[in-house]
């Protein structure tokens, strides 16, 4: 049986060939890597979103209780609930902004907390910081009228008695009045620019603070006037302007007079004619409280003798206010050289444009200090 052996190959089976079994690692461990990156990304929100809720959920630092100490704060115009807040924490009244402003949310009166300073203490509860800010009562007042036609060393001895502060202590400002911010025109000379008005005393004022405001807010009253291009339409200056207007505010009792006598003090100026009042008189000898003058008085020898001397002072004689000045600006339309003011009681004023009618009225004058005693 030629060619058949043993060892070939047999009819009807196909050769096997043996695969090695090699180890699937490959995918399993893809498998495994994404399930700990998903695992691990789910904790990490889970955790994030943990902690967020317990912020949410949990309040700001915040003090307890009413606090210690002292703290002067102030609110400014402008200021809403973050820089109230701010200012707090810097202040160390609460323990957190977020504190004050989450129990400001709570509270729809604090949207009226008032501009001004207010004592607090330190280490406060914010409910309780709130609660001073927000009731008027603990708003800090302290205010001080200066009345029109006042001299400086009268605004002096007002401000003495109604503020914290001695005469001494307002006079070494004066003595540099160079940091009140006057005008240029006022030439270094407070007199007659520190403005008549009502002002507010902040806790932390100072006399050099006191008397810039009254400069500061003569600045602001002048403006609204327009003094400076007004002056200029009258032939005048500002310090002249202000001169006439501090005479106004010294002679006229009445609104409805300071206009005509005004336009007295333009009309004698531009006749050449002495002006001759009293008032200049008693500036320039320190007399207050009294009406006329003695012959000794009206011969003082004194720039401020208006007697003695042709045209305006050399500064205003007192602080006029702002219908004096406008009067000054807007002298009534008329011829009158003279006025007197009959009865100093009634501030009964009369005007004149011949001397013979002024010394009819000077006889009615005459005739009450007489029976008045008072001159």
């Amino acid at each position: 049986m030629g060619g058949l052996g043993l060892g070939g190959p047999q009819p009807g089976r196909r050769r096997s060939h043996r695969r090695r079994n090699r180890p699937r690692f490959g995918g399993c461990l893809a498998v495994l890597v994404a399930l700990a990156v998903l695992l691990g990304g789910g904790y990490f929100a889970f955790s994030y979103g943990i902690e967020a809720v317990k912020s949410t959920l949990s309040p700001p630092p915040d003090y307890s209780g009413q606090g210690t100490g002292q703290v002067l704060v102030e609110v400014h115009d402008g200021d809403n609930a973050t820089d109230i807040a701010a200012t707090l924490k810097d202040r160390d009244v609460v323990k957190s902004q977020d504190a004050f402003i989450s129990a400001a949310r709570k509270d729809p009166k604090s949207t009226g907390i008032q501009v001004g300073f207010y004592q607090l203490r330190r280490k406060m509860s914010a409910e309780n910081a709130l609660a001073v800010l927000v009731d008027p009562d603990n708003l800090m007042h302290s205010a001080v009228t200066v009345p029109e036609g006042l001299t400086v060393e009268q605004i002096v001895a007002l401000l003495a008695k109604q503020t914290d502060f001695s005469r001494a202590d307002y006079d070494k400002v004066l003595a540099h009045p160079g940091q009140l911010g006057l005008p240029s025109y006022a030439e270094g000379k407070p007199e007659g620019y520190l403005f008549p008005a009502t002002y507010e005393v902040p806790p932390n004022a100072t006399p050099r603070s006191i008397l810039a405001s009254m400069v500061k807010r003569y600045d602001q009253a002048v403006a609204d006037l327009d003094l400076d291009k007004r002056a200029q339409t009258l032939g005048s200056s500002p310090h002249d302007v202000m001169t006439v207007a501090s005479l106004v505010q010294a002679e006229a009792r009445f609104d409805k007079d300071f206009s005509k006598v005004a336009r007295v003090i333009y009309n004698r100026l531009d006749d050449g004619m002495p002006l001759q009042f009293d008032s200049t008189v008693h500036y320039a000898v320190g007399k207050n409280g009294r009406v006329g003058t003695t012959d000794a008085e009206r011969a003082t020898d004194s720039p401020y003798n208006t007697y003695k001397n042709a045209g305006l002072p050399p500064t205003p004689i007192g602080a006029p206010g702002e219908k004096a000045i406008k009067a000054a600006l807007e002298p009534a339309d008329g011829s009158w050289l003279y006025f007197v003011t009959t009865n100093p009681d009634t501030g009964v004023t009369k005007f004149a444009t011949s001397y013979q009618q002024h010394l009819r009225n000077k006889a009615e004058f005459d005739r009450w200090c007489a029976d008045s005693g008072k001159c």
